[in-house]
């Protein structure tokens, strides 16, 4: 294992304040520093990398080409950096309550916030970072430790070493441009749909999520015609807003919906998971026992993976 740099890291932060201010005295400033120094560490970090990071004229300082090709990896790294900090302050200071939180959209929007609140409460130092992410994404992340519990679209196992809790489920409609002619009926037969271009959250993001709809279609007699796999919901119903078919959505869409976009129950009852917890069952994580404890008294009883 190589020793970290710490000589390169804070040559890394000299490069960025030159970069941003464009002048070596300015950025000495920044830094704290007086510019002989600046200038010196500048020189090392160049003959380190072996390459010319700045252009130096009587009119000021610009970054070189090489040194506008490593800027934006550098600017990352410093991010990363101060994220790191940030958490190494929060554990100094007793905060050692973090949870790192996957989430699709309509989770963010409506499961997700109660959760975070009612942790809250009880943990008051806690800190939460909360990502985007596909349903796909989930148990890679959650196996590889980058997230600690992920709000997906799931129904059933995930594999092993995964436990999951369906949280909330809804009833399939049907999102339509206002001027289709279905929109004359209050309620929708599958079959109906036979002729229809469909818009469909993509397998690759949602592969349960999929499968469940298209089995749901073919046990009432639909073969799908889609035109679009999509990678969210709320994406459906754009495109459905912009004329490219009609598509199997959640009934709450319907809160959601443009102007341009009619949402009609179907006549079938077909229920669908829109969010389920998942989560690691072989690493302890204090915060996520106490999420799904609450989780599990709002929504119900928790299935474990195999």
């Amino acid at each position: 294992m190589s020793t970290i740099d710490f000589r390169l890291i804070r040559q890394l932060w000299m490069f960025l304040a030159v970069a941003e201010e464009k002048h070596f005295g300015r950025a000495a400033l920044r830094l704290g520093m007086s510019q002989p120094p600046l200038t010196e560490q500048i020189k090392v970090l160049e003959h380190s990398l072996k390459l010319r990071l700045f252009e130096r004229s009587r009119r000021g300082t610009r970054l070189s080409a090489a040194g506008a090709a490593i800027l934006p990896a550098v600017r990352q790294f410093a991010g990363q950096v101060e994220h790191l900090e940030r958490v190494v302050r929060e554990v100094a200071a007793g905060q050692s309550g973090v949870l790192h939180v996957g989430a699709i959209t309509s989770a963010m929007l409506e499961t997700v916030p109660p959760l975070l609140n009612a942790l809250r409460r009880g943990h008051p130092h806690l800190t939460v970072f909360v990502r985007e992410i596909d349903s796909a994404e989930a148990v890679p992340a959650l196996l590889a430790g980058e997230l600690d519990m992920a709000f997906v679209r799931l129904d059933g196992e995930a594999g092993p070493g995964i436990a999951t809790l369906p949280l909330t489920e809804d009833r399939l409609a049907v999102a339509l441009p206002r001027e289709h002619p279905l929109t004359a009926m209050t309620r929708i037969r599958l079959q109906s749909l036979a002729n229809e271009p469909l818009v469909m959250s993509s397998r690759q993001v949602s592969p349960a999520y999929f499968d469940m709809l298209t089995a749901a279609c073919r046990a009432h007699g639909l073969m799908p015609r889609v035109l679009h796999e999509v990678r969210s919901v709320a994406s459906q119903v754009a495109y459905v807003g912009c004329g490219q078919g009609v598509a199997l959505v959640p009934s709450s869409m319907k809160k959601l919906a443009p102007e341009n976009v009619v949402v009609r129950p179907l006549r079938e009852k077909v229920m669908v998971v829109t969010a389920a917890l998942a989560w690691s069952a072989e690493r302890a994580h204090p915060l996520v026992d106490a999420a799904v404890a609450w989780l599990k008294r709002r929504y119900g009883t928790a299935r474990p993976g195999a």
